[in-house]
């Protein structure tokens, strides 16, 4: 049995999107021939909502270590707040013991803390022991260049991100990425990284967390109106959302201008769309609601709730939404969840996400946002919601199977093997 060792910043009961694909990957490592150990920093010291039920879905025998980190309110100070900039020395000096006191085959970064990932270099030139990156999203990226709206001490980040990918990918044994081409990106940028093993693995499904979230339904607050028809989106919002947003808003808008009596019983949750303190999110899809004029029928929550409370709204609903990022690299995690609710699913991209092609795998038709006469095409699907017509798309089995966690992990038990062949 080979060994494992996972760095991820982040985790159970820690309510964060990136720990998802370890947590639901731990119980299939043994039976891919590797048995795995996690480096995560002790919850005390992050500030992140929490969800005691993900403890639950940890397998017993997992070994669990952690680690401190500095103070936020101390390092924040000088534009560092991120834990992995926190808990930096606190993970090399724990996992520099571990690696001293245990023979350990690879280390595995799963985790969008993506500075901490230069600490593989340190660990494979004292110890030999290779490392695999996954990238979960872009880390030294130039998306908002040309933005606007960028996010806060952007050029300190963007400067630090560019130095800090490069030295991590000096020595990186293998590459993981939920998109094709985040892996592209980082081989033409590295020349040196350009024939190392490489695999596009997205999120998988993990059906006991539906079946954790029915058992448990009763214990978590109702946000929907019970008098209506309700369509949700739970996830975060942003600018980069409203190409996608819009021509459902504008679909609607039509509907209700045309027959207001008819239509005014929808609407439209859109939760969790911040990653802000508690009652510190910024609104960003309701103002787009607003220039519509369907400010009424649109319910914008910025407060992230917790996993199990995700899933349990999912499963309230009358219909599911998800929109995509102007981004056509992004491919979101959530689709998974969405898909196991098995309710009513409208999804709109961009026209080069790798979604589009996921959901068509799994027999869900979603619509490109430059879709010709897509506010007419979209319209059905509230009308239908009003009339009870509505229905849950035929799935393909065959694709929700290769879509599944058990799936995802033996993928990348095979990513690992390619490593540790190449490096040994």
């Amino acid at each position: 049995m080979k060994r494992l060792l996972i760095i991820s910043p982040y985790f159970a009961p820690l309510n964060t999107p990136d720990m998802q694909r370890v947590r639901t990957s731990l119980p299939y490592f043994k039976e891919n021939g590797w048995e795995a150990e996690i480096v995560t920093v002790d919850a005390q010291y992050c500030d992140m909502p929490t969800d005691e039920l993900l403890l639950q879905t940890i397998p017993a025998d997992i070994k669990i270590h952690t680690v401190k980190a500095l103070k936020k309110s101390l390092t924040s100070k000088f534009g560092f707040g991120a834990i992995a900039f926190r808990s930096y020395w606190f993970y090399r000096k724990k996992v520099d013991e571990l690696l001293k006191a245990k023979k350990f085959d690879l280390i595995y970064f799963s985790t969008t803390q993506f500075p901490i990932c230069v600490l593989g270099a340190h660990w494979k030139k004292q110890f030999n022991v290779p490392y695999v990156i996954d990238m979960q999203d872009p880390w030294y990226s130039t998306y908002y260049n040309d933005k606007k709206q960028q996010p806060p001490k952007y050029k300190l980040i963007y400067t630090l991100h560019k130095y800090l990918e490069a030295i991590a990918m000096k020595q990186v044994g293998g590459l993981i990425s939920v998109s094709e081409s985040y892996i592209t990106d980082l081989k033409n940028r590295y020349s040196q990284i350009k024939n190392l093993p490489s695999a596009t693995i997205t999120f998988g499904s993990f059906e006991p967390d539906m079946d954790l979230a029915i058992k448990n339904r009763s214990a978590f607050t109702n946000l929907l109106d019970p008098g209506c028809k309700n369509v949700v989106y739970i996830g975060r919002g942003g600018a980069d959302m409203h190409n996608a947003i819009t021509p459902l808003f504008k679909a609607f808008k039509q509907l209700i201008t045309a027959q207001p009596g008819y239509y005014s019983n929808i609407k439209l949750y859109f939760i969790g769309t911040s990653y802000a303190p508690k009652g510190q999110g910024k609104l960003t899809i309701l103002p787009l609601a607003r220039q519509l004029g369907i400010e009424n029928n649109v319910i914008e929550i910025t407060d992230r709730i917790s996993y199990f409370h995700s899933l349990v709204t999912l499963l309230q609903a009358d219909a599911l939404f998800i929109p995509g990022s102007d981004d056509p690299r992004y491919s979101p995690s959530k689709l998974y969840p969405y898909l196991l609710a098995k309710k009513p699913l409208l999804a709109i991209f961009n026209p080069l996400s790798p979604a589009l092609n996921i959901l068509a795998e799994c027999g869900i038709h979603a619509y490109s946002y430059d879709t010709f006469a897509i506010e007419t095409q979209v319209q059905p699907f509230f009308t239908n919601l009003i009339n009870g017509g509505i229905s849950v798309s035929e799935y393909n089995e065959d694709g929700i199977k290769k879509h599944t966690a058990k799936n995802m992990t033996k993928m990348q038990c095979d990513l690992f093997n390619q490593v540790l062949a190449t490096t040994n």
